[in-house]
């Protein structure tokens, strides 16, 4: 038998029906619940949902998912650009360390708290493809923090930058202190670590995790390392490759840069070939680099090997910002290089320690092509990707 249901009667369910969908289809998720929300939207623009901070590496690197907690890089984003954690309220980690630069700075030297000024050039945060593989210790073969390469974790390094007299000088106590009186800290803090008390361990953690979660490889120079991995499966004789979606002239400074910087600085898809070098800027070294950690004569006047990716972007160059343009650096390694006494054996016309500096002699053609080649390391995306700016009103 059939059962007949009356006109009106289905018209009436079909239309509550399609309410019920609408009304599921509005539902909307939040992350942070209702009041907490209202505290943190008072100081910042984050918005109630989850942001993502994973993400997965070139094919040609490893094709790995690297994964980040959420919660944690949020919180860590916004301590980064906090000047509340300096002794004046004048600094953050930011402000040494600007986004659109790839995380440099514009000076030679950088403003500290109370007009202090730092005795460095500010080391670019995105001149490595990732932060977390690059950084570390050299026994688990990475590459350690500052221009001495005295610290091995992102955790040292943060508080040794918040504890310096000029940059930030703050002890982790002042710190805590200074975090648990802002209100929009206590419902990061209870995303990120589940409603634990605020520790010196949970902020340093927190900004390990943000800085850690860097990763640049969207460049023009990385697209054209992924077509010709997916072709050949290798990088072999690299310099000799001409890449389609390169100039002529980016072609020329690709090959240039590989057989004459590659072996310090990488081929810029992965670590750079010394850890730390001399490259000949000066005779007598006021800054005696990582000689004054280890207090080896042999060290004198050895400063870390930057990798070069958003080269372009962090002007002034060296650790002490002397050269204000890259044409500037390629004039020095042509035929401006000083033999002095620690000068790498990479830069010596021979393998003697007292072999005198090396010139490289590059022609103007050859210059050029140099500066074309860098200005292909800039991943525009990663210079405004949002999850990585200032979330402050």
């Amino acid at each position: 038998m059939k059962l007949k249901v009356p006109f009106t009667l289905a018209v009436i369910f079909l239309i509550t029906l399609s309410n019920c969908v609408k009304e599921e289809v509005k539902i909307e998720y939040s992350y942070y619940d209702k009041d907490d929300y209202g505290i943190i939207s008072q100081h910042l623009n984050l918005p109630n949902d989850i942001v993502n901070y994973s993400f997965t590496f070139p094919e040609y690197y490893s094709s790995r998912i690297r994964n980040f907690d959420n919660g944690m890089a949020t919180l860590g984003r916004v301590l980064f650009y906090d000047k509340n954690l300096s002794e004046d309220r004048s600094i953050s980690c930011a402000s040494c360390h600007k986004q659109e630069l790839a995380f440099s700075d514009d000076l030679a030297f950088s403003d500290g708290v109370l007009n202090r000024k730092t005795t460095r050039n500010s080391l670019a945060l995105g001149s490595v493809f990732s932060f977390r593989e690059y950084y570390g210790t050299m026994s688990s073969g990475r590459v350690p923090f500052f221009w001495d390469n005295r610290a091995s974790t992102v955790q040292e390094q943060s508080k040794q930058t918040l504890a310096n007299d000029v940059e930030m000088s703050m002890n982790m106590q002042e710190v805590v202190e200074r975090v648990k009186e802002q209100a929009y800290y206590s419902p990061l803090f209870k995303n990120a670590f589940l409603g634990a008390e605020i520790s010196e361990d949970n902020v340093l953690d927190a900004i390990s995790e943000f800085i850690n979660s860097m990763a640049t490889f969207n460049s023009k120079y990385d697209k054209e390392l992924e077509n010709h991995f997916a072709t050949y499966r290798n990088f072999n004789n690299l310099d000799e490759v001409d890449f389609p979606g390169l100039t002529a002239q980016e072609n020329i400074g690709k090959t240039l840069y590989i057989t004459n910087c590659g072996s310090c600085h990488g081929n810029v898809n992965g670590m750079p070939g010394e850890i730390a070098a001399n490259n000949g800027l000066e005779m007598n070294y006021s800054d005696p680099g990582m000689g004054d950690v280890t207090s080896n004569s042999y060290d004198l006047g050895l400063f870390k090997v930057p990798t070069l990716r958003n080269i372009v972007k962090t002007a002034p160059y060296m650790h002490d910002g002397r050269f204000q343009t890259l044409e500037e650096v390629v004039e020095h390694y042509s035929d401006g290089i000083q033999t002095f006494v620690n000068l790498s054996v990479q830069l010596r016309e021979g393998e003697q320690s007292n072999a005198p500096a090396r010139k490289f002699n590059f022609n103007e053609e050859e210059k050029a092509a140099l500066i074309a080649f860098f200005n292909t390391f800039t991943d525009e995306e990663f210079l405004t990707d949002e999850k990585f700016s200032d979330p402050f009103k």
